[in-house]
């Protein structure tokens, strides 16, 4: 899958699949065919990490 290239439109993006359609970050990966590591370093990379508890970036 193709992931919005704009940092703030994936944090979006990817919390809205995660809170609408994921139990979890790993289980969003691996359905979307998604770099779990790639994903969580652009993120990072703008201020937010993956909080399991939460299931969602903050």
């Amino acid at each position: 899958m193709e992931l919005p290239e704009d940092a703030m439109m994936l944090f979006s993006y990817v919390n809205m699949k995660l809170r609408d359609f994921y139990n979890s970050l790993d289980e969003m990966c691996q359905s979307e065919d998604i770099d779990k590591e790639t994903l969580c370093s652009r993120l990072a990379a703008i201020g937010y990490e993956y909080s399991p508890e939460h299931n969602k970036f903050w």
